[in-house]
């Protein structure tokens, strides 16, 4: 029996539904919710479904990399807290960088230079130490800059694991997503080997077209077994389109990693 937990994102599955509906029906099939931006949900409305909320996006604005932009991604972190304590959702999500409704970066950042890697630390200490204050944690996800997230600064799990090494708090932890580590570097059981005690939190999607398990090249089964070997015991999510019928794609997570 795996330790770890399952959700899937309420943005990706149900589209034809109304977004409390959506976190019913993933609530229903025994699953933890995770929501994006906050601000555009009805908060009372997500708190009234039941659900347990394991993830949500925890800035509305702002980047790592800059101290105007790392100011306001500090603002709107705090927005973000007061929006998780309504909806007592234990982690809040961060990327290099805002990014737009297509996926793209606010500032995108062609080189990374040594001055934007030391205000990136700085940024995610002080993210770290408003966590720590409440009692939550903020978790950087690693992106692929192939395919949906061109340009975006900090990317690469390699740099979202040397950030949170470097800041080593608790209240800093990863978002291994593993459907962008596949496009960007590969070698997925070696990263989740790797990258496990740093983490707070996996996600997953197959490669190519980000749906289900088994409707593209990633062998879940062996992340699974890597993930067991190694006694992971938070939550694994699906951050993926169904490819077909919903019910019929959370069956197939459940398969590859229930």
């Amino acid at each position: 029996m795996s330790r770890y937990r399952l959700a899937a994102s309420a943005e990706m599955l149900f589209l034809d539904l109304p977004f409390p509906e959506r976190v019913r029906r993933i609530a229903a099939a025994g699953l933890e919710v995770e929501i994006w931006d906050w601000t555009a949900k009805d908060l009372d409305a997500l708190a009234g479904t039941g659900a347990t909320f394991s993830s949500m996006t925890g800035y509305v604005t702002g980047t790592l990399a800059d101290d105007d932009g790392a100011a306001e991604l500090l603002r709107t972190a705090e927005l973000s807290l007061a929006a998780a304590e309504r909806l007592d959702c234990p982690r809040l999500n961060v990327h290099g960088t805002g990014l737009d409704a297509r996926g793209l970066p606010v500032v995108p950042a062609v080189v990374v230079t040594p001055a934007m890697w030391l205000t990136a630390a700085r940024t995610l200490a002080r993210l770290a130490g408003l966590g720590e204050r409440v009692g939550r944690v903020f978790t950087l996800e690693n992106l692929n800059t192939a395919v949906d997230h061109p340009g975006t600064p900090f990317a690469r799990a390699a740099d979202t694991i040397a950030l949170v090494e470097a800041v080593g708090s608790p209240h800093l932890r990863l978002n291994l997503d593993l459907y962008h580590a596949q496009i960007g570097e590969g070698n997925l059981v070696a990263l989740v080997e790797r990258a496990l005690p740093l983490v707070g939190e996996v996600q997953v999607a197959d490669v190519p077209g980000r749906c289900e398990p088994g409707t593209g090249e990633i062998r879940h089964e062996a992340v699974a077994a890597a993930l067991d070997r190694l006694g992971y015991d938070g939550v694994v999510a699906l951050e993926g389109w169904a490819s077909g019928d919903p019910d019929d794609a959370l069956k197939a997570f459940r398969a590859a990693y229930g």
